[in-house]
């Protein structure tokens, strides 16, 4: 049976083009996830390789459907072969049945890796930046100095209840807590 894998990394983002060329590729059954590749915990992914027997082919659209590291890759693929199953990766033209399609394989899992770094590498460095410019990502602090303070001299005083504290500041009872235990 061949069984095709299709995955994007957000929710916002649509599986119907993989699945349509899934589908024309011959596909009897679409397993599809939205979940970032460089995750280890994708039950649609665990789904499929429970169900794959010896002689089933597993298809995805592109290498980098299935996973962007590269340890990852070559250990999918290895259990794979062990279980007698085809894997195919449409767009990258590749067939790991053949000793060129695993050279292939490498080839494409080791850009696909560089890829991941390369993106890790280009957020960090923003980050950087944007902490030397004084920014810092992140929640909004749900609390001034002076909101902290206030909240604090109202619970000395006693006379106002967590709710009518809270009320009157504007702020959740979790923040009034975090605020008085610090």
């Amino acid at each position: 049976m061949k069984f095709g894998y299709a995955r994007v990394s957000k929710n916002e983002q649509s599986l119907d083009i993989q699945i349509k060329k899934l589908l024309n590729a011959g596909c009897e059954e679409i397993f599809q996830e939205k979940i970032s590749g460089a995750k280890d915990d994708r039950p649609q992914l665990d789904a499929l390789m429970n169900k794959l027997r010896k002689g089933d082919t597993f298809c995805v659209v592109r290498l980098d459907r299935l996973g962007r590291r590269m340890m990852k890759l070559v250990e999918l693929i290895n259990e794979f072969k062990t279980k007698g199953i085809e894997f195919i990766a449409l767009e990258n033209n590749l067939d790991t049945t053949s000793p060129i399609g695993m050279l292939l394989f490498n080839i494409c899992a080791a850009f696909s890796e560089m890829e991941r770094e390369l993106i890790r590498e280009r957020v960090k460095a923003g980050l950087d930046s944007a902490r030397q410019k004084g920014r810092s990502g992140g929640r909004p602090k749900a609390l001034t100095i002076e909101k902290a303070e206030t909240v604090k001299a109202l619970r000395q005083v006693g006379k106002m209840s967590v709710k009518q504290i809270c009320e009157t500041i504007g702020i959740s009872r979790s923040v009034f807590y975090r605020c008085i235990n610090e």
